[in-house]
């Protein structure tokens, strides 16, 4: 498949989206060129959600950047892998992608599920994870979990599927901002990403069932940056501070909104990941 014949998408006009294979596993990837100055910026996606979703942010960032973004199997544009995965594998996968794509070392950002990805990244791939970068996350099977009634909704992507159910529960699931305005994340999530099949749904999921980060993260040596919200019912903010603990070199940020401000907050909190990536950048100019 070539990047003519990918559906539209919201993608910028910078980026370069295409679908390469990687290890027989198609994957739909996007590619914002920067100038060559930077260390690059790998970005993994809340579970259910395509690339698109991160668009606001990307626009955000510093323009000599590279960005890659990529949709795991059986999400937005890739396709569904012949057998579900774990995180281990995927992190694998996502390796031989920055191969595929003419990368070495990258820093990287998890969000939500991804931030769980990225997590298992910077471990199992350290030399290829320079700085890590993780917004409402936390540590997987064994963390403050959010209300039954919040996990509820977890349960399917309904809220991808179906615009008017997503308006009346975006105010619980991601608090901040959708609760005063959950016309626009509604029309954020429906405007900005592609859904994928149920069953890729399902092999997300099943991706982190009894998986945690604790044992491994006193192991991270990578300069962390955690992020989090002070209204975030999904992934509460005691997990921040718990990564925090057990991260040896990372510091926390906590602003003022919900589980999606980096994307519906994007102008405000892209300077922040920006400016902890650029320093001591080894490509940076003084």
């Amino acid at each position: 498949m070539t990047t003519s014949d990918l559906p539209p998408t919201a993608v910028g006009d910078r980026d370069e989206l295409r679908s390469i294979s990687v290890g027989g596993q198609q994957l739909r990837v996007a590619v914002r060129r920067g100038d060559g100055t930077r260390v690059p910026l790998l970005l993994c996606n809340g579970i259910g959600a395509s690339l698109d979703l991160l668009q606001p942010f990307v626009d955000e960032l510093d323009p000599s950047l590279d960005v890659i973004r990529f949709d795991v199997p059986g999400v937005g544009g890739s396709p569904l892998p012949a057998l579900p995965y774990r995180f281990g594998s995927l992190s694998g996968l996502a390796a031989r992608m920055l191969d595929t794509l003419g990368y070495g070392a990258v820093d990287v950002l998890g969000i939500s599920w991804g931030g769980a990805l990225a997590q298992h990244f910077a471990f199992a791939q350290r030399r290829r994870c320079r700085r890590l970068v993780l917004v409402a996350t936390g540590t997987g099977a064994i963390m403050v979990p959010a209300a039954p009634r919040v996990l509820a909704h977890m349960v399917t992507p309904r809220r991808y599927l179906d615009p008017r159910y997503l308006e009346q529960i975006a105010p619980l699931l991601y608090g901040g901002t959708a609760r005063t305005d959950p016309d626009r994340v509604t029309a954020l999530m429906h405007g900005l990403t592609r859904v994928g099949s149920r069953r890729g749904y399902l092999y997300q999921l099943s991706a982190g069932a009894g998986w945690t980060s604790i044992p491994f993260l006193p192991l991270l040596r990578q300069p962390t940056l955690i992020m989090s919200g002070n209204d975030d019912p999904l992934i509460p903010l005691a997990n921040a501070t718990l990564l925090r603990f057990l991260i040896p070199n990372a510091r926390l940020h906590v602003y003022a909104g919900g589980h999606l401000s980096l994307v519906t907050e994007a102008a405000e909190l892209a300077p922040v990941v920006d400016g902890f990536l650029a320093a001591d950048d080894p490509r940076r100019d003084p």
